[in-house]
């Protein structure tokens, strides 16, 4: 029972016949070997666009040649999401790994999700969204990059998903930077390659309650001397399938919280 190439949804098996029929949260696959790059992708209700757009990523990998695990974080979904996740790690054996864990944001999740990719010890760790705004055409140009820099982040230069999307990364951009005295420049840009070691000792300096763990991050980045930095140019896509689950309303309570919270992130 596979996904089409593009991303027809699986109809949903019977409970106590799937492979993988996780309650608990948190709970992943176990990896057999340490692959050079973890894939953290923390999706939610994404019935609609899933399958194509890991189908996509795992093409291109696979065409590069690089050894992967793409942790698929299933933040409680209440479509099919998790069943089809299900199916595509059945056809992509030792290379998609479900992580399944109770509702908590996109934030938690991706940081559920690097947590993961730390204890994999892969040498780099790549965090993309689900809803296929990501195009893997970019990752090559990024994945040149790997001998000479720590961080290296997709800008994204032009986009197709609407002016108040950009507006809200431009906030978020002046506010933090102002705040913190450091112009994080796309601070929460969902296309971002870092080097594990460096993610760990990232990780370590910023509580795992913030819900923008990636403004956090990239703060976090930022204040470490020792890490050597790159930009590369990327387009990001409009949605492929769904809708957003994330408002103006609750991205700007996150906002606030995270503006009041920023100095709790270690130094």
């Amino acid at each position: 029972m596979e996904p089409t190439n593009r991303g027809e949804v699986p109809r949903e098996p019977e409970r106590g016949n799937c492979p993988g029929d996780f309650p608990q949260s948190g709970r992943t696959r176990i990896i057999a070997t340490t692959p050079e790059l973890a894939v953290v992708m923390p999706i939610y209700n994404e019935e609609a666009a899933i399958a194509a757009v890991v189908n996509e990523w795992v093409a291109e990998f696979q065409r590069l040649g690089i050894s992967f695990v793409l942790l698929t974080v299933n933040d409680g979904s209440k479509d099919q999401t998790g069943w089809i996740l299900e199916t595509l790690a059945a056809k992509y054996l030792g290379e998609v790994s479900p992580i399944e864990k109770q509702n908590a944001g996109h934030g938690r999740a991706c940081r559920t999700g690097y947590n993961s990719a730390v204890a994999l010890d892969a040498a780099w760790t790549l965090q993309i969204d689900s809803d296929g705004q990501c195009d893997p055409r970019f990752f090559e140009s990024l994945w040149r990059e790997r001998e000479e820099a720590d961080a290296i982040f997709g800008v994204r230069t032009t986009r197709d998903d609407g002016f108040a999307r950009v507006m809200i990364s431009t906030v978020c951009r002046v506010a933090t930077s102002a705040l913190c005295g450091i112009d994080l420049g796309d601070a929460n840009v969902p296309y971002r390659l870092v080097r594990t070691s460096k993610l760990k000792d990232a990780l370590a300096r910023i509580p795992a309650e913030f819900d923008m763990q990636n403004v956090a991050l990239t703060l976090a980045l930022k204040r470490d001397a020792s890490v050597r930095w790159k930009h590369v140019p990327i387009h990001f896509r409009d949605r492929q399938g769904g809708t957003n689950s994330i408002h103006f309303r609750s991205i700007a309570r996150m906002g606030w919280n995270l503006l009041r919270n920023l100095h709790r992130v270690g130094r």
